[in-house]
């Protein structure tokens, strides 16, 4: 009989007791604003920061409505406005371009490697072009970041890290968010943490903290901050820094507390599952699996690998095949975006030239999420269903790309 797969990749694991019982306690209080505070009370959203800025050894946190608005938040923080030029990755998701275009500066995108992080001899070529770098650590490989700090620093580029997919990853033990300027996490559904929606920012600087909370939204009352900087950094800034509302609420405060606490024994899980997958298609035939650097500290809550140099529609012919048995694959080179799969040149409101390197790569990319409610069984059975389904249209010939 052929094996198929019953689950669901996008059904996620039930947000934890402790945080149901704490999003209850908010709702009973009726006190979901985060500076609605009760005489000496601390809220729910104060001490995720907290919780945050120790997790990822950063001094200043600020909790957001979603990664999105963090990542347009750190891009006005550090003075990107209107006609300005940003880096950022040809190979990322909406959001993250979407940040740039909405505080009217210009993406300028850098390419793809086949490990599927950002080309840092074609960021070298670039760097004279910009002065700020969104770098997003895409379905949560991390590049070389001494490498990519040392290009940043030479040409006097500053980061922000769009950390979305490497809430818990490191590089060389640095905790991913804190080799830039800012670090800009999601808490997504699909994300490390879960709140539905919402966003997370650390930095070191007190300046910019001090910007960003006011930005947030913060009427005058970022005293109720605890991972913050002193009052001092706010009198120089807070007559000439908009409220561009975008605050977290204690609701999703109280749900991601317990999450944030079990995060380390959930990134072990994850990895086993990434592991399960990796073992089960490695060695198939005409697929490429990307390789993880040994300095590389991954949270493994997707899938990537390469279909390299194949044609559309043998591609096309292997996703259908798969999820005919159960198995949803998504694709980065289909002629039209499809749910997340856009890519730099779906973004008409960006001028994009032409990066064959960078398209080469993209046209082989499949995705497919590793969501912790999948077993060990579950991944090894989704990896026999695509090693034999690539192997079947490998093996009929035809489907490389001329």
């Amino acid at each position: 009989m052929t094996e198929r797969f019953t689950g669901s990749f996008t059904q996620q694991e039930p947000i934890p007791e402790a945080g149901i019982a704490a999003a209850l306690a908010v709702l009973q209080s009726g006190r979901l604003h985060r500076y609605n505070l009760a005489p000496g009370e601390i809220g729910e959203t104060a001490l995720l920061e907290e919780e945050f800025a120790a997790f990822t050894g950063a001094r200043y946190c600020l909790a957001v409505a979603s990664g999105g608005y963090a990542m347009a938040t750190a891009l006005r923080a550090v003075g990107v406005g209107p006609g300005d030029r940003v880096l950022s990755n040809a190979f990322t998701l909406a959001p993250v371009p979407g940040a740039i275009a909405s505080v009217g500066a210009q993406p300028v995108f850098v390419g793809v490697t086949e490990d599927l992080t950002i080309d840092l001899r074609d960021l070298a070529a670039k760097a004279d072009e910009a002065d700020v770098l969104l770098l997003s650590h895409m379905r949560g490989h991390i590049c070389d970041m001494d490498r990519l700090m040392e290009v940043c620093g030479d040409a006097g580029i500053r980061v922000i890290e769009d950390c979305a997919h490497t809430m818990g990853a490191s590089w060389r033990g640095v905790a991913s968010g804190r080799h830039g300027a800012i670090g800009c996490y999601s808490c997504q559904t699909y994300k490390h943490v879960n709140s539905g929606e919402g966003g997370l920012l650390v930095t070191d600087d007190a300046d910019l903290a001090a910007r960003a909370i006011m930005l947030s939204g913060s009427y005058m009352l970022y005293d109720r901050h605890r991972a913050a900087p002193p009052p001092e950094a706010f009198e120089r800034i807070k007559y000439h820094t908009p409220n561009i509302s975008g605050r977290m609420d204690n609701l999703r405060a109280a749900i991601l507390r317990p999450q944030l606490a079990d995060l380390a024994k959930q990134v072990d899980r994850w990895n086993a599952r990434y592991r399960a997958l990796e073992d089960g298609l490695r060695g198939t035939p005409g697929l490429t699996l990307i390789p993880r650097p040994d300095a590389e500290s991954f949270v493994g809550s997707s899938f990537q690998f390469l279909l390299l140099d194949w044609t559309g529609d043998s591609v096309t012919e292997v996703l259908d095949r798969c999820e005919r048995r159960g198995v949803e694959l998504k694709w980065f080179g289909a002629p039209e975006p499809l749910a997340f799969t856009s890519r730099y040149d779906s973004w008409r409101y960006a001028d994009a030239p032409a990066m064959p390197e960078s398209d080469r790569i993209l046209a082989g990319i499949l995705d497919m999420r590793v969501p912790l409610t999948f077993s060990l069984q579950d991944c090894a059975l989704i990896a026999r269903i695509i090693r034999a389904e690539v192997g079947t249209v490998y093996q009929a010939g035809a489907v490389r790309s001329a």
